[in-house]
């Protein structure tokens, strides 16, 4: 399993819209073969700060079944006009 963690910053006062776009987009990613978990949190110091984690099978899962179909462009569709700058993305994994 890794995880997917997006940092995403968003334009102050856009919010509320934002969320409501995850949670009108967030099925694109749920559904996505090997998508385990999906997960939105909000910054308490920074609420214009979100971190998206997203539990994948293996990166493989993240890159083919997610951002190489049509659900891709629809989610950051949905999602992208709030952003206040790019998205920094990268995967991690547990450590034994």
């Amino acid at each position: 399993m890794v995880l997917e963690i997006a940092d995403i910053h968003v334009r102050p006062g856009s919010e509320d819209e934002f969320i409501a776009a995850y949670r009108s987009a967030r099925r694109l990613v749920a559904e996505s073969a090997g998508c385990r978990l999906v997960r939105m949190t909000r910054g308490i110091e920074s609420p214009s700060r979100f971190v998206l984690l997203v539990e994948w099978d293996d990166v493989a899962a993240h890159e083919h079944n997610f951002r190489d179909t049509e659900r891709f462009p629809r989610w950051r569709a949905a999602i992208e006009p709030f952003f206040a700058a790019p998205l920094h993305v990268e995967h991690v994994a547990d450590i034994d």
